[in-house]
């Protein structure tokens, strides 16, 4: 915008493009940004880091399983120069840990097929061709490390190769271990068709988007939560179709997201997720002097203590407290209030009114927040961030059916993500 463009604006308009310019910047406290895109701090004006006064001091807890032991026994008595034996009783005083890796090396099987020349006929006879001969050269373990380290360490094909040549002393093209991952990536199908199966039986389900590159185009990771399940997929599209294709026809009970509208409808009852509406408040509380968001702000604050204590309290207790945060709501939703970006939020609010309070109806059952699924995220955005997305759409299904696996595995058993890539290509 020129000086001629300004020129022409009326006094009301320009009244209105100032006020927006005195508008503080979003964060990521007061929106969905990601924390990485805050401005930071001059180093005057930041906090310290290190350990907070009052804190209290942690040190390493000592190793369950361990090798071996060597006891230090001392060798004379200060007192009087006498010589100990090491076969006095001793007592221990304390112990102290060493650790440290051992080399690794590939471990590596040549299969020599033989010839023998039979000593009755003189035929000669050749070993048939052993069936690791037909196969890939690399194990199941080779094909675990690979699969852990590009899905969740974010290597590049360029950084892979050099960790495994560094690291283990084993030369693998860039094409080797494309080929590597795709063969591991098929282990995951049978797992990733369990989970979801699993959230096609939920009664509550969660969900959540976010972008990725793939094959050079704008595509999304998707991810859908229950109890029992976590289901990634990847889409070209962030349309309601991700949604009704993967549940194909289930309805839960509730559905929780935030408020995109491809995410709405897919549940009898739709719990909206209060974060983001707080991150909402919290800018227009910075951007207004206006009174209407400071009262959303302690609503939301009553609301989320509601939820951290909905599992102790009594069922009469839960529907009192339901009421009067309902009754307050009206309250603020019908205040009169002449700022733009205040209005904007009531709105906000009043459209999701009956999407607010649905997890007081199921305690212990259902989240106020989308957090869980914001968590599973994630790592796809680390990923995003560090390899700018995917060449093809196969090791995008692929690393999806990956983090479906691990993520449904950490719900039931807290097992290791590596552990669980190693016993899905073993078996």
């Amino acid at each position: 915008m020129d000086r001629g463009d300004l020129q022409r604006l009326s006094k009301d308009e320009l009244i209105d493009l100032v006020l927006r310019l005195q508008r503080p910047e979003k964060t990521s406290r007061t929106s969905s940004k990601p924390p990485s895109t805050d401005r930071k701090e001059r180093r005057d004006k930041a906090k310290p880091g290190g350990a907070k006064p009052g804190h209290k001091g942690h040190s390493r807890a000592l190793s369950e399983d361990f090798d071996r032991v060597v006891d230090h026994h001392p060798d004379q008595c200060p007192c009087c120069r006498a010589s100990l034996s090491s076969d006095l009783p001793a007592e221990t005083v304390s112990e102290h840990e060493t650790i440290d890796l051992p080399e690794i090396r590939p471990d590596i099987e040549r299969h020599r097929r033989l010839s023998v020349r039979c000593p009755s006929c003189g035929t000669l006879v050749i070993a048939p061709v052993p069936a690791v001969a037909n196969g890939t050269p690399f194990g199941p373990r080779t094909h675990a490390v690979a699969t852990y380290l590009k899905t969740f360490q974010a290597l590049s094909y360029e950084r892979l190769q050099g960790a495994f040549a560094d690291l283990f002393g084993l030369t693998i093209s860039q094409g080797g271990l494309m080929n590597m991952l795709r063969r591991s990536q098929t282990a995951f199908a049978p797992e990733r068709d369990a989970a979801i199966a699993v959230l096609r039986r939920a009664e509550v389900v969660a969900s959540d988007e976010t972008g990725v590159r793939i094959e050079g185009c704008n595509a999304f990771q998707w991810v859908f939560r229950s109890r029992e399940a976590v289901v990634h997929r990847a889409a070209s599209t962030r349309g309601a179709v991700v949604v009704r294709e993967l549940m194909d026809g289930h309805r839960p009970q509730v559905w929780c997201s935030d408020r995109y509208s491809a995410q709405q409808g897919h549940g009898v009852a739709h719990q909206t997720c209060l974060a983001h509406l707080a991150r909402d408040v919290a800018f227009v509380d910075e951007a207004s002097e206006d009174m209407l968001p400071s009262r959303l702000r302690l609503w939301l604050k009553r609301a989320f203590a509601l939820a951290d204590g909905i599992e102790t309290f009594a069922a009469s207790t839960i529907t009192a407290k339901r009421r009067a945060l309902e009754r307050s709501l009206a309250d603020i939703l019908a205040a009169p209030t002449a700022c733009d970006l205040a209005r904007e939020l009531q709105m906000k609010f009043r459209r999701a009114r009956d999407q607010l309070l649905v997890f007081a109806a199921y305690p212990g059952l259902v989240e106020p927040t989308n957090n869980a699924c914001e968590r599973a995220l994630r790592p796809a955005v680390i990923q995003r961030k560090v390899t700018n997305g995917y060449r093809a759409m196969w090791a995008a299904n692929g690393e999806a059916d990956v983090r479906t696996v691990v993520d449904t595995a950490r719900l039931r058993t807290g097992v290791r993500p590596f552990q669980t890539i190693l016993n899905a290509i073993a078996t």
